[in-house]
C-alpha cells in the first residue's frame, strides 16, 4: 500500500486512539460490575461485606501488576518493536475482558469461576502496563508535524471507554429488568469487548513500524536494558513523568469514583443523575482533548499540562463547596468544568512525557512513569476514606485530596519544560 507519511500518521493515530478506547472501555465496564454484581455473583459465601472487598480487589489488582506489566512491555517496545506490543497489548485486553463474561459464577461452578477471574484480572494488568505507553511512543513517532496532537490522540480513548461503559449499563438498568442482569445480563457489556477486539487488532496489524525504531534497528543503537539506562541517564526525567501523570489519574478517581459515590450517598442527589453529569462531561472532553492538543503544539505539551494542574488547583474548593446544594444543571456544570481543567493536564501529558525520553528508552519511560501513577492514585480512595471520617464529611475533604495532586503535578510539568528546553 502506498501511503505518504501524513496519511500512515492518521492511520496509526486511529490505530491507537481504538485501542486505548478499548482499554478504558474494559476498564470501565468491569468497574460497574466489581460495584455491583461481582462479590454475590462470585464470592457469594463471604458475605456482603467479603464479597465487596473481594469484588473490589479484582479490581484493583490491574494497578497493582501494571508497573510490571510496564516494564516488561517496554522492553520488547524498546528492543524488538513498537508494532508487536500494541497488537499483543490489545488481544490481551481483549481477551481477558470477554473471557470473564463466559466465567461460571460460584451457584454454577463453585470457586473455579473465581479463581479464573483473578487470573484474567491480573492477565489484563500486566497488558494495560504496556498499552498506554506503547500507544503514545507509536503515535509521536509516526507524526510528520504536530507531534503534540498526534500524542494527545490516544488521550480520547478514556473519555471514549467511559461514554461507552455508562451507555451499555445504563442501557441495561433501563431496559431489562435488576433480577435478570443479576442472572445472566451482566455478562453482555463484557462480550462486546470481544468484537470490539477485532476491530482493534483489524486496525493495528497492518501498521507500519515506528520509523524512529527502524532507524535504530538498522544503526544498532537500540538498548538491551532499558530500566538500567533510564537509571543511569534520567531519573529525574523519570520522577517528573510520574508527577505529571499524577493529576490525570488522580483526578479520575477523586471527580468520578469518589464524587459519583459521595454525591449519591453523603449529598444525597440521585446517582443516576450524577452519572449522567459525568456522562456529559465525558462528552465534552471528546471534544476538548483534540483542542488541547492543538494548543500543546502552540505552546509546548508541558505548559498546557501545566495550565491544566493550575486551573484544577484554583477551581477544587469551589467545586465541591457548589456541589452540596446544587441543582441538577449546576451538577453537570460542575462536572463539566471539573473534567476539563484536569482534562488540559490528560491531553498533554503523552507530549510531555515523551520528549523527556531518547527513542531508546522512551516506550520503557512512559509505560512505567504513567502505570506508577496510575499504582499511586489507586490509593487515593483510601486517603480520601480517611479524611471523610477524619473531618466527619466536611465539604472541603476531596477539594484537599485534588489541590495536593494538582500541586505535584503543576510543579512536575514546569520541570518538564524547562528539561524539553535544555534537551
Amino acid at each position: 500500500m502506498n501511503t505518504t507519511p501524513r496519511t500512515t500518521s492518521r492511520r496509526v493515530s486511529t490505530a491507537t486512539l481504538v485501542g486505548t478506547a478499548l482499554e478504558s472501555y474494559d476498564q470501565y465496564v468491569f468497574a460497574w460490575l466489581a460495584a455491583l454484581f461481582v462479590g454475590p455473583l462470585f464470592f457469594e459465601p463471604l458475605g456482603v461485606v467479603g464479597g465487596t472487598l473481594a469484588a473490589f480487589a479484582t479490581f484493583g489488582v490491574t494497578f497493582i501488576v501494571r508497573p510490571l506489566g510496564g516494564l516488561v512491555f517496554g522492553y520488547i517496545g524498546d528492543r524488538f518493536g513498537r508494532r508487536v506490543t500494541l497488537i499483543t497489548t490489545v488481544t490481551m485486553i481483549g481477551l481477558a475482558t470477554g473471557l470473564v463474561g463466559l466465567l461460571p459464577t460460584y451457584a454454577q461452578g463453585g470457586w473455579t469461576g473465581a479463581i479464573i477471574l483473578v487470573g484474567l484480572r491480573l492477565v489484563e494488568g500486566l497488558s494495560l502496563g504496556g498499552e498506554w505507553g506503547g500507544a503514545v511512543t507509536m503515535s509521536a513517532e509516526h507524526a510528520t508535524t504536530k507531534r503534540g496532537f498526534a500524542a494527545s490522540m490516544p488521550q480520547l480513548g478514556s473519555p471514549i471507554g467511559s461514554i461507552l461503559s455508562n451507555g451499555v449499563w445504563l442501557a441495561l438498568f433501563t431496559f431489562v429488568p435488576y433480577e435478570q442482569i443479576a442472572e445472566w445480563a451482566w455478562r453482555i457489556p463484557l462480550l462486546t469487548a470481544l468484537p470490539l477486539l477485532l476491530v482493534s487488532v483489524y486496525l493495528r496489524w497492518n501498521l507500519p513500524e515506528s520509523p524512529e525504531f527502524e532507524a535504530m534497528k538498522a544503526a544498532g543503537t537500540t538498548t538491551k536494558i532499558p530500566l538500567a539506562a533510564i537509571v543511569r541517564h534520567a531519573p529525574l526525567a523519570f520522577l517528573v513523568a510520574i508527577g505529571a501523570a499524577l493529576l490525570g489519574h488522580g483526578s479520575y478517581t477523586v471527580m468520578n469514583t469518589y464524587t459519583l459515590n459521595y454525591g449519591a450517598g453523603v449529598l444525597g442527589h440521585d446517582y443516576m443523575q450524577m452519572t449522567l453529569a459525568l456522562t456529559i462531561g465525558g462528552v465534552v472532553q471528546l471534544v476538548a482533548i483534540p483542542l488541547f492538543g492543538v494548543w500543546a503544539d502552540r505552546i509546548g505539551s508541558a505548559r498546557v499540562v501545566a495550565w491544566g494542574a493550575a486551573g484544577t488547583l484554583i477551581a477544587a474548593f469551589p467545586m465541591y463547596w457548589l456541589i452540596q446544594d446544587g441543582s441538577f444543571a449546576l451538577l453537570i456544570g460542575i462536572m463539566v468544568i471539573g473534567g476539563i481543567l484536569p482534562t488540559a493536564a490528560w491531553a498533554g501529558l503523552g507530549g510531555t512525557m515523551e520528549t523527556l525520553f531518547d527513542a531508546r528508552v522512551r516506550l520503557t519511560a512512559l509505560a512505567m512513569a504513567y502505570n506508577i501513577a496510575a499504582a499511586l492514585a489507586a490509593t487515593l480512595p483510601f486517603f480520601l476514606t480517611l479524611a471523610a471520617t477524619s473531618t466527619d464529611n466536611a465539604w472541603w475533604h476531596p477539594g484537599l485530596v485534588l489541590t495536593g495532586l494538582s500541586a505535584l503535578t503543576l510543579v512536575s510539568a514546569v520541570a518538564a519544560h524547562r528539561m524539553a528546553r535544555r534537551a
